[in-house]
This record gives structure tokens, C-alpha cells and sequence, in this order.
């Protein structure tokens, strides 16, 4: 019977937590005339994810300063600290179990629009991926990408936009931290080279 409440209780939190949540789209203000026009001829199914996993505003009692940004890489959510004990939350897709980064890191540099050149160890396990891509709505690094530092060592782990809108809230990547292009950018937006992240 103990057990039992126990389980009633936590269930009650974490309705409790979900119910805090006020989903907000990402703002378009955020959006470049580059941005708009690529963004609307994109190569994708244009699919919003599960409302969980859909932008928002939430209660946050992390112990991490505002202007941190902590991916929770079970539960698929991307938190950007903010005063007041709130969070601005996105849903992310994540790399797959032993692929994904964990850690601390800082953002090291910053790109609108990255080119994506495959490391070796992506060729060698997915077969006809192609030596380099160019910028733009086909690219897998999507509208924006956050590039992940340990002091002056780039960790090859990014935080960065999508072309496979349907697998936020998945683990299917090769380790980066995906997100909606729309909620990229607006990430990318909040977030100054030198932001401490944290990946759990």
C-alpha cells in the first residue's frame, strides 16, 4: 500500500509539472527574410512534434544559473534557464544510446545556415552519406547550429537544427542535439558564444 501512494503522489508532481507548461510557437521575430524564404520552400514534411515536446514555457527548479542551457537527454527536452525559476523548454531528438554526449561543454561558436562535412565514423556507419553539404533546408544541420567546446577542444557534438521535423522527442541521431529550425533560431537568438551547457 505504501508503495502504491507513493506511486499516486509522483504521478500527481509530474501531472502537476506538465500542467505548468504554457506552450508558446517560437517567435517569428526571430526569423531572417534568408530564414523565411528557406523555410518555406523546405525540402520536409512540415509536422509540428507531440505537444509535449512542442515549445514552452515551465517551472524549472534545476540548480543550473539562468543563461544555462541543460538537455535532458531521456525525457528529449532542451531547458534555457531563465530568472524566476521558469525555463523555456524544447523538444529535442537525441543521438542514440552510446552515441550521445554527456557532460559539460560550452558554446564555442556559433553558425546561421551551417555546411555539414560527415566525420569517418558517420560514412563508416551509414552507408551513401555524402563527403560534404551545403547550407540550406536539405542540410541535416538545419538553420542554425551551436557547436560544443570543451576549453579550446571542440567536443564534434552540436546543438543544431533538423530536416527530420518528425523525430523530435526520438533517440535516432548520431549523437548532436536536434531541434525544430524554428526553435533553433530561436535559441540561437537567446544564446551567447561562451553559454555554459550541460547534457545529462
Amino acid at each position: 500500500m505504501i508503495l502504491r501512494g507513493a506511486g499516486v503522489v509522483l504521478l500527481a508532481v509530474l501531472l502537476g509539472a506538465c500542467s505548468n507548461a504554457q506552450r508558446q510557437p517560437a517567435p517569428t521575430a526571430s526569423l531572417t527574410p534568408r530564414d523565411k524564404q528557406l523555410l518555406a520552400n523546405a525540402p520536409y514534411q512540415k509536422v509540428l512534434p507531440p505537444d509535449m515536446y512542442q515549445r514552452a514555457i515551465v517551472d524549472y527548479s534545476g540548480r543550473e544559473k539562468p543563461g544555462t542551457i541543460v538537455v535532458d537527454t531521456d525525457k528529449k527536452w532542451l531547458y534555457f534557464v531563465q530568472d524566476g525559476g521558469k525555463a523555456i523548454r524544447y523538444g529535442v531528438t537525441v543521438g542514440e544510446e552510446g552515441l550521445a554526449f554527456k557532460g559539460n561543454a560550452k558554446v564555442g561558436r556559433k553558425t546561421e545556415w551551417p555546411t555539414w562535412t560527415p566525420t569517418p565514423e558517420i560514412k563508416q556507419r551509414i552507408a551513401g552519406v555524402p563527403d560534404f553539404v551545403g547550407p540550406g533546408p536539405h542540410n541535416p544541420m538545419g538553420a542554425r547550429a551551436l557547436y560544443l567546446f570543451q576549453g579550446n577542444k571542440d567536443t564534434l557534438f552540436r546543438i543544431h537544427g533538423t530536416n527530420q521535423p518528425e523525430y523530435i522527442g526520438q533517440a535516432i541521431s548520431s549523437g548532436c542535439i536536434r531541434m525544430l529550425n524554428e526553435d533553433v533560431i530561436d535559441l540561437y537568438t537567446r544564446v551567447p558564444q561562451g553559454t555554459n551547457v550541460v547534457v545529462l
